[in-house]
């Protein structure tokens, strides 16, 4: 069944074909450099120039930002952005570079934030106009988000932040960070303090970006020190104290289960030189010999396969599930369980194509032989980022134990 072919408003239906006009009339010039693979692994100016052009140009044109109010920047409709998210993913249109401001700092701020911050700092997120990043992580509390020690001081009217973040996606670009802080070191979760705060406008003067290399060998995560940097209370977030709060506004939507949560609607124009899905391998199977015959006369390969796409078509199938409320048992578990699952399936069928690869699978990027530009071998450590992004397996997994299904707390 189609998503247009399912009971929808009046309002969904004449969105739908607004957005699929706009899309037919809008595709954006094919790039002239190579496109990352998500928007967490932008490295250079002209991917992420690129990229930004091809945001404003999608919120001009409504497809962004469209379910929140007029007065914040948005279009002020109803349940209609997952409508443009299907529609722009059908039309195989890149990917929106702005995805920690898409996800995460829009829905906090939305409920958070005071109005006349929500109105200066949306539209431009929109837009793409500014770039967003997120300061959760620290080299001495990576999942443990309730240990950070990053501390924000009271002095006369102003804030005076000390600390240091780390597995920063996107500060490199980005013009403001959505902050965990610490702003009383007497109690564990009513300590913390939530923030936005200027980096950008701040680089050299209480701020330092330095990127990290991954085992990829590029950039895209960074930490980012911090050092007398002082906002006002207009920057803060809800109340002091309410921190751990706010916090968890922020992972419910980068875990995909907020209602407000915004697209990163697609992985990019995909090229041949690009990893691809599931039933790529089948595609794979065929090109490759083991043992003196294709990979796609091996059985084991081929049950591999198809248990692969199996799991990939039931996640698939869950998300279809999770939009009707008489089918959820628990409003949480689906949201909940897709980062899991995903992440982890797209981890296996990357290893699974560097198996039906064999050998040819160790020539990387830069290296002319190297099949589809050294793409799977990329996808494969890739794939370890977002296993341990927005809570690590084994956090995801306590998660849903506690909370979904009841078990004891793990000690």
């Amino acid at each position: 069944m189609s998503a247009a072919s399912r009971k929808e408003s009046p309002e969904q239906a004449e969105y739908r074909a607004h957005c699929r006009k706009w899309l037919s009339e809008n595709k954006p010039a094919t790039p002239t450099v190579r496109l990352p693979e998500s928007p967490v692994e932008i490295m250079t100016v002209e991917q992420m120039d690129y990229l930004s052009a091809w945001q404003k140009s999608a919120y001009e044109g409504g497809l962004i930002g469209c379910d929140y109010p007029k007065s914040h920047g948005g279009g002020g409709l109803t349940d209609c952005q997952p409508v443009a998210n299907q529609e722009m993913q059908a039309a195989g249109v890149p990917m929106l570079p702005n995805v920690i401001g898409l996800g995460m700092a829009a829905p906090t701020i939305y409920h958070h934030a005071k109005e006349p911050l929500k109105e200066r700092l949306l539209p431009l997120l929109f837009s793409a106009e500014n770039i967003w990043c997120q300061g959760f992580s620290e080299p001495g509390a990576g999942s443990d988000l309730a240990n950070v020690q990053t501390f924000a001081e009271r002095v006369g009217d102003k804030w005076v932040i000390n600390g240091h973040k780390v597995w920063t996606s996107l500060a490199h670009f980005a013009t403001w960070m959505i902050i965990l802080v610490r702003t009383d070191k007497s109690d564990k979760h009513k300590g913390l303090s939530y923030f936005v705060v200027p980096i950008k406008e701040a680089l050299g003067k209480g701020v330092t970006v330095r990127p990290l290399i991954k085992i990829t060998g590029e950039t895209g995560f960074n930490e980012v020190i911090f050092e007398n940097l002082e906002v006002t209370d207009d920057y803060l977030l809800d109340e002091v104290g309410n921190g751990w709060k706010v916090a968890m506004t922020t992972l419910l939507h980068e875990r995909g289960a907020g209602p407000l949560i915004s697209p990163s609607a697609g992985r990019g124009v995909v090229k041949k030189e690009s990893a691809g899905d599931a039933y790529s391998l089948m595609t794979l199977a065929k090109e490759f010999a083991r043992d003196g015959k294709l990979a796609a006369d091996d059985p084991v390969i081929r049950d591999q396969i198809m248990q692969a796409i199996i799991r990939q078509e039931g996640s698939k199938q869950d998300a279809r599930r999770a939009r009707v409320n008489a089918l959820c048992d628990h409003p949480m578990r689906i949201p909940l369980q897709s980062k899991l699952l995903m992440t982890e399936i797209r981890q296996d069928y990357a290893a699974l194509a560097l198996e039906i690869q064999g050998a040819a699978s160790s020539l990387y990027m830069g290296d002319e032989n190297a099949p589809a530009a050294g793409a799977w071998p990329l996808a494969y450590m890739n794939s370890y980022g977002m296993t341990i992004a927005a809570g690590t397996s084994e956090v995801q997994r306590n998660i849903l134990g506690e909370r979904i299904l009841g078990l004891a707390k793990s000690k």
